[in-house]
This record gives structure tokens, sequence and C-alpha cells, in this order.
């Protein structure tokens, strides 16, 4: 997902220096270069030293788009000693990376950071972003790129709830005051960051709540803040001190926290699928069926970079961490680096969420549906059912090529026999003999065979993610309410 924000924010100013190349745009292109420039430099310096002093790993990628975003939201400068720009750049672009560091609790970032620099400059200096992002001949690639990136991280709960908070409070201050409504909704949405701060700013995982309950009323507090009327007696709210009051928000409701994963085991479970348990520093509470972000700093990293986005396999019974991986061909440098850590060594683990998790009514029926490595959340959950001795009414079924791919066989046999999980397993290699009860596919006629009940039960989907959609799609032409369909996803590319 992080390289994917650089993107879009390359891609707006690459726009906007089009336009001030053209005149359209009051910026010169030689200063908005400066600027730009300017901002990088101090950004990826005070990292560099902070990363270097905490002696923990830097982050080139959280630094690019934090650079980026000031860029987007600090009046380009007008000359090289603009005293204007350079002070408020140099502070903002200071204080946003080091806070980062410094202002991180439990290891983990309380605040956003181009926020927060932006607010410590304003307050120390007197000097503030003009976010002229926020114009309107900017505002449809602002949107369309936004949109894009919410689609892709699957947050139209958080971006509609802000949005809608906005668009309905603008409108109470219109029908009050008797304001022209137009004009208003014109003045709110075209010259004002609402597009770009919902879809670049408030959606960044590190600061918002993991489960969409928690990320709606996030979205809901910090529209309504983001009101111009809105206010504490004569203190008014504003964009950067609205995001960070949700960030205090978000902290409370979900704490976040960072830890250090020690490599305990690496077990291969099929040809291309290892098991890698982790011992950590710090007590952890999830569960069943929840993702987290793992940083692995590596030299050399390709497009998808650092970070990524795993289902924990484990359950929350369990004393150690597991991560179930399949290698694909050509692997990511990530993964790579992943194959190759030696016993002892360490990685970061950190953004706890997800919504992929059973219902609190055990009475509820279940239907698991799984394709190869998204298999991991199910023996999750299947395993904090076999440790608790929870009975539940769970069928799984099980996509894989062939049988010696169905990894994890032996946890879903032992909940067969001590717990009656039922699993059916399908294979689609047509070379092979499908064992006793086995299937070559899963569709619509196997699950009307070997779930009759499937119009009472909830279904959960994981894998890749046109399996999970074809799957949807199927449930829904059966007669499968959509509301009793669950799809795994987590923001970014596993």
């Amino acid at each position: 997902m992080y390289r994917l924000v650089v993107y879009e924010l390359c891609f707006l100013l690459a726009v906007a220096g089009a336009l001030g190349f053209f005149g359209i745009l009051p910026y010169k292109p030689l200063f908005f270069f400066f600027s730009l420039v300017f901002i990088f430099f101090v950004s990826e310096g005070v990292n560099k030293l902070f990363a270097f002093m905490f002696e923990v790993p830097s982050n080139p990628e959280s630094t690019w788009i934090t650079a980026l975003i000031l860029t987007l939201i600090i009046t380009p400068a007008t000359g090289i000693f603009d005293m204007q720009f350079l002070p408020l750049a140099f502070w903002a672009s200071s204080w946003a990376v080091a806070s980062k560091y410094i202002l991180a609790i439990r290891g983990k970032s309380l605040f956003n950071p181009a926020a927060l620099g932006v607010v410590v400059t304003s307050f120390a200096l007197g000097l503030s972003a003009s976010w002229w992002v926020a114009t309107p001949i900017l505002s449809p690639f602002v949107l369309l790129g936004g949109l894009l990136l919410v689609r892709k991280i699957h947050r139209f709960d958080l971006f509609w709830a802000f949005v809608g908070t906005f668009a309905l409070g603008t409108l109470y201050f219109v029908l009050a005051y008797g304001s022209s409504f137009a004009q208003t909704f014109s003045q709110s949405f075209l010259y004002a960051p609402v597009f770009f701060f919902a879809t670049v700013m408030l959606t960044e995982p590190a600061t918002t709540p993991p489960t969409r309950i928690l990320r709606i009323f996030y979205g809901m507090l910090v529209g309504f803040l983001f009101l111009p009327n809105v206010s504490i007696g004569s203190f008014y709210f504003t964009p950067e001190l609205a995001l960070l009051a949700g960030n205090i928000f978000s902290y409370i409701v979900s704490p976040k926290y960072k830890m250090m994963l020690q490599l305990k085991k690496a077990t291969r479970l099929s040809s291309n699928v290892y098991d890698f348990t982790f011992e950590s520093n710090r007590s952890i509470s999830y569960t069943p069926g929840q993702f987290m972000e793992w940083t692995l700093a590596h030299s050399q990293p390709d497009s998808r970079s650092f970070r990524r986005y795993f289902t924990l396999s484990s359950s929350p019974t369990e004393r150690n961490i597991k991560l179930g991986v399949k290698f694909y061909e050509p692997a990511s440098t990530f993964k790579k680096a992943l194959l190759s850590m030696k016993i002892g060594a360490t990685l970061v683990a950190g953004q706890l969420g997800g919504d992929f998790t059973m219902p609190k009514n055990k009475k509820k029926k279940l239907a698991f549906i799984a394709g190869g490595i998204g298999v991991t959340p199910f023996r999750s959950m299947i395993q904090y059912l076999l440790d608790k001795r929870e009975l539940r009414d769970i069928t799984l079924l099980y996509s894989n090529r062939a049988p010696e791919d169905a990894v994890y066989a032996d946890i879903f046999e032992k909940a067969r026999r001590e717990i009656g999980t039922k699993t059916v397993y399908a294979f689609s290699d047509k070379n092979i003999q499908l064992p006793a009860g086995a299937v070559s596919a899963i569709d619509a006629n196997t699950i009307m065979q070997r779930v009759p009940d499937y119009g009472e039960r909830i279904f959960y989907i994981s894998g890749p993610q046109g399996m999970v959609t074809s799957f949807k799609e199927m449930l829904l032409g059966i007669g499968v309410k959509r509301s009793q369909i669950k799809t795994d996803y987590f923001p970014g590319f596993a």
C-alpha cells in the first residue's frame, strides 16, 4: 500500500508541476522543484539521524510519503531564500519525521507525522500550511487518485463516514445561517482539502482503528471537527488538529504497538509453503483471523518494499507467533529475505487489525472456504477452538492443486476427531486420483451437496483476490445473503 501512496502523490506533484509550467497554477516549476528537493532532503536527513540514534531500521517509504504530503500542503517557495517557506518547510519536515521516533508509545507512532509537523511549527513559529493542493483545477486528479487508493485498500467505510459527516455538517450550517447552498458547498469541497485529506491522510494505516465499526466512528469524529464552524469556545480546529484529535481517539480505542520478533523455527510444509515461528519480546492479545504488518529491512527492495501484511496462522492460545507463507516465482525481495533469515534473527511486527473473525454467538453455523495459503486464518481459528475445547458447527472447504499442497491437514484432522469440525478437500490436478471424500472443485453443486444447510451459515472466504471474488459471486448466485458472506482482506500486498 505504501508504494501505491508514493505513486499517487508523485502523480499529483507531476500534474501540479505541469500546470505551473503552463501558468495555470501560480508556482514556477523551478522553485516548485526546489521546494520538493528541500523538504525531501530535510526529511531524509532527520530520518537517518534518528534511526541511527535509536538503533532501529530506517523506513524510507514512510519518510517519502511524509515529504510528498508536506510538499503538497506547504506553499511552494517563490525563491531560494523565501523566508516564509524555508523555516516552515524545515521545521515541519523535521518535527514530522522526528515524531515517529520521539512521540511513539510502545514503539508505534501516535500521530500522523505530516499533521503533527505542521501543528508544532504553527504554534512555535506562527507559520501554517496553506493546503494549496485544494484547488478546483487539481480536484479531479486528487479525487481520481484518491478513490483508486481507497478502493485498493478497502477503506470506503472510513472515507464515507468522514465525507458524509462533513457534508451533513455543512448542510446544517447552510440551513442555520441562510448561506448560499451552491457557494458554500463549492467552497467546502473545491477550495478545502476534503478529498486529499480523506483519501491520503485520514486513511493512513498506522494511526487508524483496526476494525470497521471503530473506523466509522473515527471518520465521523474527524469529519465533525474538520467543519470550519466547529469550535471549543474561541478555539477552532484546523485540518491538522482535527486529524490529531482523531489519532488520539484511535489510540484510546485501539492501542498501537511494535514488537520485535525473533525467529525460532522455519518449517517447510509443502514444496512452496513455509511456517515461520517467532518469539515475541512482549505479550500480544489478538483474535483468531486477524493480520499484522511485518517489517523486514533488506537491501535493494523491489516495488513491494520492506513492509507486508500477513494473517497470523497462530492461535492466541499458543505461546509463539506463527506465520504461514507461500513462495511464488519470482518471489518478492521481502519473501526472499524472510526465507533467508537465520535462527535468532529479528524483524518488526505491528498494526494488528482485521474483522475476519468468528462471531461471538457460538451457535452460529459457519462455513470456511480457503484457497491455498488462504487457509492461515482458519488454521488460527480452528487451533483456538481445539485449545479452548469450544464446539462450533463448522465446515471447511479447502482447495489446492494436489494433496501434498494441503497444509495444516493434521490440525484439521484433529479438529474433526475432537470437536467435530468437517473438512472437504478439493484438488484441481486432473492427473491424480482423488482421495476418499475429496472433490475436484468447490463449485455450487459441491456446496449444495456437502453443506446442505448453506442458507443458514455465515461463509468466510480467504485466498487470492480473484478466487475470493469468484466464490462470493457464486454464493450470491445460489441464494446466500450478502450479509452472510465475509471476505478476508488486509491493506497491503501479500
